[in-house]
């Protein structure tokens, strides 16, 4: 397979075909460093400080209106930029540099590590297939890895170079499963639950809530009007964490508009998914979203997904925010059956989870 990079760096100045998105999607695609400019005066993705829900002291104010600012983005927008979260920056910047270091390897040192989709092996170096309704290809490689638990985690499909990658990666693990419990927390509060740890228990807990480090790496595009680096979706998680090298390239769709995420600093991006919509019954919104490419700077994001085991839960509405005015809108399912249902969907319309 021809990675995205190895196209970037021939020097073409036009995109293969099969990248070049079907006309319905060009008039609403451009490069990402100017759609990010002309989105300064719209909409706003929500910025929500966390550090409101940690304070202890006998005013609950700071921690009640964290949980509403939360709950309202999650509702209104699905997506929301997080500050004080409680990974160090320099955590961060190390992620950021291993993730880098692994895509500055030479291509063969990379190709070791290549994945085998037509195999079931996900995990590893790879370039997304052309699996999609419009079989289009997207600009983008990638590089796929569960980080936790860590007793579930394959430790051989891990990258040995750079030296610190593993240490690295191995710490954010750690401390950003401690950021998800947080998160879900404010959200089973935000939908009104007593228990605030109701909701990492439907997804499985500690035990079992996995998290699934996805490295984008993004080349340079020399037609960012014609192609996308991921094409629109919503995620199967329950929520996905983002960060970035500080190159914007995220649109979400918000009030049937692509907006464009701004930059802001020592923050960390946050997705509603599929799974926690479902336990919502709707409340909360899995948001659509898509990648856009640029001609000048190679864009890296690194989303975790924090996904429930495959067959173990059965995912669907939270019994206690059912009532005869307000029942299911989502039929039972195992988060393998819901897998299932997404990869044969055909159509922008269905990327909402089905009853």
């Amino acid at each position: 397979m021809v990675r995205v990079e190895s196209l970037a760096s021939s020097g073409l100045d036009a995109i293969p075909s099969e990248y070049v998105r079907p006309e319905c999607e060009r008039d609403h695609l451009g490069d990402a460093l100017e759609e990010v400019k002309k989105a300064e005066k719209g909409p706003q993705i929500p910025i929500i400080d966390l550090k409101g829900f940690d304070e202890e002291s006998s005013d609950d104010i700071k921690r009640i209106k964290c949980i509403e600012s939360v709950k309202i983005a999650a509702k209104e927008w699905g997506v929301m930029h997080i500050t004080n979260h409680g990974i160090s920056q320099e955590l961060i910047e190390k992620v950021r540099a291993v993730g880098k270091g692994f895509f500055d390897l030479p291509m063969e040192m990379k190709e070791q590590y290549a994945n085998d989709q037509s195999e079931g092996k996900i995990q590893g170096y790879g370039s997304k297939l052309a699996n999609n309704s419009c079989g289009k290809l997207e600009w983008e490689d990638y590089f796929f890895h569960l980080i936790f638990p860590s007793d579930k985690v394959d430790m051989s499909v891990w990258p040995k170079q750079p030296s610190e990658y593993i240490e690295v990666m191995q710490e954010f693990a750690r401390q950003l499963r401690v950021v998800v419990s947080k998160m879900l927390a404010i959200l089973s509060l935000g939908l009104g639950l007593k228990d605030e740890g109701k909701v990492e228990t439907e997804l499985g807990g500690m035990e079992d809530l996995l998290l699934q480090m996805k490295i984008n790496y993004y080349p340079k595009c020399p037609q960012p009007d014609l192609a996308v680096g991921v094409e629109a979706h919503t995620d199967v998680s329950a929520l996905s964490f983002i960060l970035h090298n500080n190159v914007p390239g995220l649109q979400v769709f918000y009030d049937d508009k692509w907006v464009s995420a701004q930059l802001v600093p020592d923050s960390i991006i946050v997705h509603v998914g599929d799974a926690l919509e479902i336990l919502s019954n709707g409340m909360y919104k899995s948001v659509l979203h898509r990648g856009l490419v640029n001609k000048e700077k190679v864009r890296i994001s690194w989303a975790v997904f924090c996904e429930p085991p495959k067959d173990k839960i059965l995912l669907r509405p939270l019994q206690e925010l059912l009532t005869n005015e307000k029942p299911a809108k989502f039929t039972p399912r195992t988060f393998a059956q819901h897998l299932q249902r997404k990869l044969f969907k055909k159509t922008t319309e269905d990327f909402t989870p089905e009853m």
